[in-house]
């Protein structure tokens, strides 16, 4: 009951005036500028920018959000209100709307056309549970920025209520943006990038793997011919759910990297509201998973603090700098199946088919 109140407490508190979204004239000296592009399943609702509500279509942009100077690796402080200090929050300074998926696809091409082939990787981000628009975008923005994503980066932003009452809504809202997820990734194939890496968050992993099954029905090997990776990153996913998904892929993407931890408080959580049933990103072993082709890695030991340590992926600069680009598991990751457990670093234990990386902090002093 303890643990229930305080990430019950945590979850509440996180919610203000959510559905702001910070603007500004620009980057401040210090700062940097990403620019993400953005698939939304929301609705305006006759706003300048996006609500929790469902729309029946979706809308295509691009925004350019500005770093802020004074912040810390890893850190994405949450606003309260469309009026921040620019120097200390993530705010956006501009906008550019698409009227078709074919202007979204050639947009797409736009953004890495001047790149040599080899880093012309679009990186596709589905937020978690209880995210504004502006929070998800904010998130891809940040992880571009910190783990030096050359390519370029993609938001799908679906209708989450941004409440931490909203988790019902929001799992609803997950199988209602199957079809729009299926359009986006299926305009990004359009584009016609070096690779597709798509990276699903918190619930958001029940969406990527709900329209990765969709797909795999009507287009059999689709996913494994055209994503040239999968991440599934804390996910709030029960486990014979994920299994039932995975065995309808006659292949699974590959590399499919699943970030789990056992100080995920806020898993914990999902796990008491759903009849404490395990939840995949709150696994410690690969045994249930040994059937399937992926890898497990375990970032339990970078959990620091009393917050919810449901994104210490893209929190700690610890692991940051062990995952980011030019690091050993980035580039074990870059080599085929037969090759990559020989090059991984950290604790490997093989299960089967899969994969079990435990992370340790003490890597860095390696």
């Amino acid at each position: 009951m303890r643990l229930f109140l305080i990430s019950f407490f945590i979850l509440l508190t996180a919610c203000a005036d959510r559905l702001a979204v910070p603007v500004s004239d620009g980057p401040l000296a210090g700062g940097d500028e990403q620019t993400i592009l953005v698939a939304s399943l929301r609705d305006s609702m006759g706003t300048d920018w996006f609500t929790g509500d469902r729309a029946e279509t979706l809308s295509f942009l691009d925004v350019d959000v500005a770093i802020p100077p004074e912040r810390d690796t890893g850190q994405l402080r949450l606003h309260r209100h469309a009026n921040v200090d620019p120097a200390k929050y993530f705010t956006i300074t501009d906008r550019q709307d698409y009227d078709s998926r074919h202007a979204f696809s050639q947009a797409i091409q736009n953004q890495m056309k001047d790149l040599p082939r080899s880093q012309q990787d679009l990186v596709i981000y589905v937020h978690g549970y209880n995210n504004s628009f502006a929070d998800g975008v904010f998130r891809a923005a940040q992880m571009a920025h910190d783990f030096d994503i050359t390519g370029a980066m993609l938001h799908f932003s679906w209708p989450s209520a941004a409440n931490s009452l909203g988790y019902t809504y929001d799992r609803d809202s997950v199988l209602y943006s199957r079809d729009g997820l299926e359009e986006t990734l299926r305009a990004a194939a359009d584009a016609n990038p070096r690779r597709i890496i798509l990276i699903g968050h918190s619930l958001g992993t029940m969406l990527v793997m709900e329209t990765l099954r969709q797909i795999e029905i009507k287009s059999p090997g689709w996913a494994d011919r055209t994503l040239g990776g999968v991440v599934l990153i804390s996910p709030d996913l029960d486990v014979d759910l994920f299994q039932a998904q995975a065995r309808r892929f006659a292949e699974l993407p590959q590399p499919f990297v699943i970030f789990v931890s056992n100080k995920d408080r806020a898993l914990q959580l999902s796990a008491m509201i759903n009849g404490y049933r395990p939840r995949l990103g709150g696994l410690e072993s690969a045994e249930e998973l040994s059937e399937f082709p992926l890898t497990l890695i375990d970032v339990s030991e970078f959990a620091e603090g009393l917050g919810p340590q449901h994104f210490t992926v893209g929190t700690s600069p610890a692991l940051i700098k062990i995952l980011g680009a030019g690091s050993e598991l980035q580039s074990a990751f870059d080599e085929d199946r037969a090759a990559r457990s020989g090059l991984l670093p950290g604790t490997v234990i093989t299960a089967q088919r899969a994969t079990q990386v435990i992370l340790s902090p003490l890597l860095l002093t390696q």
